[in-house]
Parts: structure tokens; C-alpha cells; sequence
């Protein structure tokens, strides 16, 4: 079964969906996917549990299961996200070296940018080589938001 639900953040409306007890999606805004029944499951109440704990500064880490579809180079960039340590930032170049393909730092780039399954697959932690905060599915804005409340609460 799919199921989406939505939540209020700090950073405005976000879309939470899950389909057979997995995570697929967090997403900014409200989305509205066909086919996807609009129902509030266990999995997605959990989830935004997790979600209020961490923008409350409480939680450093979550427990949900995540299923993003994506190709095998986006699923190794992806598993290389979660790695990365609640309030540290990485660069492309780092990620892709973590995902076995040094020299492809502009695809894991691109593979950063299609995560669908934002905040809990960090790819906010991702910044440029000079230390500069680079583009967001959720906006800059939103980037630094998260960046600022992980160093203030790690």
C-alpha cells in the first residue's frame, strides 16, 4: 500500500510517503502523488514523531526505515549520506570517493540532488569544496537552517 501524509516543520509543509512499511519520500512542500492514499499509518506517524524531535533539537538520529528508489550509483551515494555524522558536513568530492567512484563528484552531485528522501538521508550535510553551502531541493535557506540547528544541539 502507498500512503502520504503531510506535516508542518520550521521549514514550512513537508510530504511524508511510505509505501509496504517503508519511507519513500520526504519532500518540501505538498506534493500530491496519484495513486498514493491520503492516510496517516503508524510508519508515518513515527516518522513525524522522529522529524519534531530533531527540529526540537532532540533527536540526533533516526529509526525508520527508508526505501528511496533510485539507481545503484544513487543508492551507493545515498547509503554514503547516512554515514555521515549528525552535525558534520562532507564535500561531493568525499561522497563520491565514499561511494566507490572518486572522479564522479558532479554525479554524486546530481545524485544528492534527486534524494528523495530529504533531512533523513542528509544530503543537506553536503557542501562545495571551498566550504561554500551549495544548491537544496529545499532551498539554501532551509540548508542553513538545518546546517545551524545540528552545530547548535551536536
Amino acid at each position: 500500500m502507498k500512503a502520504v501524509w503531510y506535516m508542518e516543520s520550521p521549514l514550512g509543509e513537508l510530504t511524508l510517503q511510505e509505501e509496504d512499511g517503508a519511507l519513500t519520500h520526504l519532500l518540501f512542500g505538498r506534493r500530491e502523488p496519484q495513486g498514493v492514499k491520503k492516510e496517516e499509518t503508524p510508519l508515518l506517524k513515527e516518522a513525524q514523531k522522529q522529524l519534531k524531535e530533531y527540529f526540537a533539537g532532540k533527536r540526533q538520529a533516526f529509526d525508520l526505515p527508508l526505501k528511496p528508489a533510485g539507481t545503484p550509483f544513487q543508492q551507493r551515494v545515498w547509503a554514503a549520506l547516512l554515514t555521515i555524522p549528525y552535525g558534520e558536513t562532507r564535500t561531493y568530492q568525499q561522497i563520491a570517493e565514499a561511494a566507490g567512484s572518486p572522479r564522479a563528484f558532479r554525479a554524486a552531485g546530481m545524485a544528492n540532488h534527486n534524494n528523495p528522501i530529504s533531512i533523513l538521508i542528509p544530503c543537506h550535510r553536503v557542501i562545495g569544496k571551498d566550504g561554500s553551502l551549495t544548491g537544496y531541493g529545499g532551498g539554501l535557506g532551509a540548508k542553513k537552517f538545518l546546517l545551524e540547528l545540528e552545530s547548535r544541539n551536536g
